[in-house]
């Protein structure tokens, strides 16, 4: 697969996660909030993010496939620029996010919807905000590197 057809699934991988979790965090919660009493949001919530994390979980296995294969198209970590390591290291602590996220986090509010728990779903869903939020600004900051790392 040519470089050029690795790089624009990789960006559209990326967009696709970076851009819903600002997507999920600044439109959907929000409206959420604003509209709907807290069962029927955290019911909405968790279906909207069992939707969003089954792409998120194409995504990231395609961001470190076509990440990995263009190092290696490269000639492999010693023949890439800084801001590739930069951006491998930030994508493995945000990997390591989503995955706490998606196993722990995300399945403990999931169940507590299901057992009409509100609190303790309230809490789980405050967590999973907490950290996409932090998720969020590292994505953004892959992109700062991917950018500014060309000028030098």
């Amino acid at each position: 697969m040519s470089y050029v057809i690795l790089l624009f699934i990789h960006l559209l991988a990326a967009a696709f996660w970076v851009g819903g979790m600002a997507t999920l965090h600044f439109a959907v919660r929000p409206a959420a909030v604003a509209t709907l009493e807290p069962p029927l949001r955290l019911r909405t919530m968790a279906a909207a993010l069992r939707r969003f994390f089954v792409g998120v979980d194409a995504a990231v296995t395609l961001l470190f496939a076509t990440g990995v294969a263009m190092i290696l198209l490269a000639g492999g970590f010693r023949a890439v620029h800084w801001r590739v390591e930069a951006m491998m290291g930030i994508a493995i602590v945000m990997a390591g996010i989503y995955v706490y996220i998606r196993a722990s986090v995300f399945r403990a509010m999931r169940r507590a919807v299901e057992e009409s728990a509100w609190p303790v779903a309230a809490g789980r869903l405050h967590t999973v905000r907490l950290l996409v939020t932090v998720n969020l600004a590292l994505g953004v900051a892959v992109f700062a590197v991917a950018i500014i790392g060309r000028a030098g």
